[in-house]
């Protein structure tokens, strides 16, 4: 195996692969990053037996060959090297050969034949789905997934492909959150899974390099493959800049949550609540601020044309207020700032629909009416902490 790759790209890479693989060392080959040089590109992959990904690297190949190698000490050393351009040579054996402007490295490593291949999906339900429209609907919800490792079919954010619509949820028993986004479901593509918290860690850090995000899945694993697209305008240089030297695909590919979610549906208050639209990032200010004093809950005060937020401790208290459009009766109720402000950080709308009734009743939020410029909806429920 022998290629030439630029640095920058080669960094980027690795550094794109690097956070699947585990911090306990269990087995030596899982530390390592597979790769495969073939024309005009490198592939890197690693895996951790639950979760893999693979990228392609734009490089001149000359020979191409495979090896594995440990995957933290390379990117270290690759992002240390001076030269921009930089030779790798795997001659025999297992030792790779590092090379650029005045340095060389030697670095052992692994046969390729030892890396677990990654998973091939069978008997497939298939959908497309944007890439932007995907990472924030995770954003929307990823924040309420269960840490609780008894509540392990919680610990991930749930996907069901139905009734013309894509839907995701989160709870942890406490808040729930939901998202959804009307779809044209082929017949026979229905159907729904877990996805594990790791996982969707990772997809939401999806680099912004492709339009078109493909979702494959059955029982027990889910892909997830963006294509890089050619812009056949573009130079090679500006091809790799745009590209930051990325071709071809992103693929990562888990296993599922193995278990039924929970019917979440039920937990959605059907009764008629009072509303009031109000100010996203105003209202998360004023939370934030409320709760200097207050780590543990917040008050708020609903009221005509008004909405006071109060936080009280041994060390003190704080008050805001806020105008609202309100004209219903004065409501008083309490939640864990922190759930309250999750939804508002991880929303992009300017402002969001606030429901409530009283203060053992849960507080809603609500986003997007479902149309074409506005075709992601969410939901939030949150429950109160009783003043006693």
């Amino acid at each position: 195996m022998k290629f030439k790759i630029n640095r920058d790209h080669f960094a980027n890479g690795l550094q794109l692969v690097t956070s699947v693989v585990g911090a306990r060392k269990t087995m030596q080959i899982l530390q390592n990053v597979l790769i495969e040089a073939s024309e005009g590109k490198v592939s890197l992959i690693t895996t951790n037996l639950d979760l893999g990904v693979r990228c392609s690297v734009k490089a001149d190949v000359s020979e191409p060959g495979s090896i594995t190698l440990p995957v933290r000490e390379l990117g270290s050393i690759v992002r240390q090297l001076a030269g921009m351009e930089v030779s790798v040579e795997c001659p025999e054996g297992n030792r790779a050969t590092i090379s650029t402007r005045g340095s060389l490295f030697h670095i052992m490593g692994i046969d390729s034949k030892e890396f677990p291949p990654l998973p091939a999906l069978d008997n497939l339900s298939q959908h497309d789905l944007s890439r932007d429209e995907l990472t924030q609907m995770l954003r929307n919800v990823s924040y309420a997934q269960s840490v609780n490792e008894e509540r392990y079919m919680l610990r991930g954010v749930y996907f069901s492909f139905a009734e013309g619509k894509l839907t995701m949820v989160a709870t942890d028993g406490r808040r729930l959150a939901v998202t959804e986004r009307a779809l044209q479901i082929q017949e026979g593509s229905d159907g729904d899974f877990i996805l594990p918290a790791n996982t969707v860690s990772e997809l939401e850090k999806l680099p912004s390099l492709g339009d078109t995000v493909k979702v494959s899945f059955n029982e027990r694993q889910v892909a997830f493959e963006m294509r890089i697209p050619d812009d056949p305008n573009a130079t090679d240089d500006e091809q790799s800049i745009t590209g930051k030297g990325f071709v071809d695909s992103i693929y990562l590919v888990s296993k599922v949550v193995e278990g039924r979610y929970p019917n979440y549906r039920q937990v959605i208050p059907t009764e008629t609540f009072e509303q009031s639209e109000v100010e996203r990032e105003l209202l998360q200010e004023c939370i934030l601020r409320a709760a200097l004093v207050s780590d543990e809950k917040v008050s708020f005060s609903i009221k005509p044309g008004e909405l006071e937020i109060t936080g009280q401790s041994s060390l003190g208290d704080a008050k805001e207020t806020m105008a609202i459009e309100y004209k219903g009766p004065e409501v008083t109720v309490s939640f864990n700032p922190i759930f309250f402000c999750d939804p508002l950080k991880a929303l992009s709308k300017d402002k969001v629909t606030l429901e409530f009734r009283d203060e053992i009743s849960p507080g809603i939020f609500r986003t997007g009416a479902g149309k074409q410029d506005d075709p992601i909806t969410f939901l939030c429920v949150i429950m109160p902490i009783r003043s006693d």
